[in-house]
């Protein structure tokens, strides 16, 4: 039984990491903490858990937590996280793994150094659909992949108006926006369908100098982008052309995925719009053809809510496995850094106006 606490418990990790733990009989979540002792004690009341904390540093060091799991804001990662590598737990950080490239190369060397396992939540690297589709390419049922296309809604980041609740994000510093967020999720789904990005062209359209804060009346100014834009080459050789658009909307309206190979055509759209690609089942049709993704592909409890507790209650399946047998389990930290560095080409190749090499 792996021991976990849940630092951020009271807010995202409410609707996704505790009831996809409480599916799982290989956890059992010991601790919780937030920004008040009031709050701890009602999240742990509600999930009937044993300790409750207003102090992160106290849960990563308590003796009944082996896991922790940093699902605070995305400046305070670092500080949780290099206090658990410190005391030795394993670990689990929401994306972003850091507010840059940098942070993140510092934590990933810190977990390499530890020598605990390490790992990122990037729900489409464990979502079956993805999974599927990646198969169907290596099984060559589109011929050689040429050309790939995704359209996705980043709502309800980048829009005219923000939810108040988000307006912090409006900073650059704070690693949360439509391209840190949306995009970097979605790219992470793409890379886990089709492999990674060598090169990139990219534009960051900011035409919100003031953000209006929903129900406030009151403007924030905006150092984000609304919409990311960009043209690549994948290290297969393949090319893929991204738009992920910022919206007003609290939900998303979708996404499209358009593969082209030498023999065929792969499409994919989400079967419950409303729901991003890495959180949602796919409707994936092979040139005229609906596929089902074969059962095999669902290796959760079929208790577990559907929606994002399903992808990461896969991941901690990932997780149990991996310490059982002594490996990282994946995505970890390293590939986290990987996705880091492909924001940082496409910041970079948005600033200078120039294709950039994704290091």
């Amino acid at each position: 039984m792996i021991k976990v606490g849940v630092v951020g418990a009271s807010g995202w990790a409410m609707s996704s990491h505790l009831p996809a733990l409480a599916g799982l009989a290989e956890f059992e979540v010991t601790a919780v903490a937030t920004t008040s002792q009031a709050s701890a004690d009602r999240v742990a009341a509600v999930h009937g858990v044993p300790h409750a904390f207003a102090d992160a540093g106290t849960l990563v060091a308590h003796p009944d937590v082996d896991l922790v799991v940093v699902s605070v804001k995305a400046p305070e990662h670092a500080t949780v996280i290099r206090a658990a590598l410190g005391s030795g737990k394993h670990v689990l950080s929401e994306w972003p793994l850091g507010v840059d490239v940098e942070e993140a190369r510092e934590l990933t060397e810190a977990a390499t150094v530890a020598g605990v396992r390490h790992a990122v939540v990037l729900q489409g690297h464990h979502s079956p659909d993805a999974r599927f589709v990646a198969d169907l390419l290596a099984e060559g049922r589109i011929g050689t992949v040429e050309s790939a296309v995704l359209v996705a809604a980043g709502d309800p980041l980048g829009g005219s108006q923000i939810p108040p609740e988000l307006a912090w994000s409006l900073d650059p510093a704070a690693g949360t926006s439509v391209l840190t967020i949306a995009a970097g999720h979605f790219l992470a789904t793409l890379d886990r369908v089709m492999g990674p990005f060598s090169e990139v062209s990219a534009r960051l359209p900011h035409p919100h100098d003031r953000v209006l804060v929903a129900g406030s009346g009151q403007g924030v100014a905006s150092g984000v982008p609304s919409h990311v834009l960009l043209h690549g080459l994948l290290e297969s050789g393949a090319t893929a052309s991204v738009t992920v658009h910022g919206g007003n909307r609290r939900s998303p309206d979708g996404f499209l995925l358009g593969l082209a190979g030498s023999k065929g055509t792969l499409t994919a759209t989400p079967t419950r719009p409303g729901n991003y690609m890495h959180w949602t089942d796919w409707e994936i049709r092979l040139g005229d053809e609906t596929l089902a993704v074969p059962e095999f592909y669902r290796t959760i409890p079929a208790d577990i809510p559907s929606g994002p507790p399903a992808n990461i209650a896969a991941l901690y399946l990932e997780i149990a496995h991996a310490i059982a047998e002594g490996r990282q389990p994946q995505p970890d930290f390293e590939t986290a850094l990987r996705h880091h560095r492909l924001l940082a080409a496409i910041e970079r190749s948005a600033a200078s106006g120039l294709p950039q090499a994704v290091s």
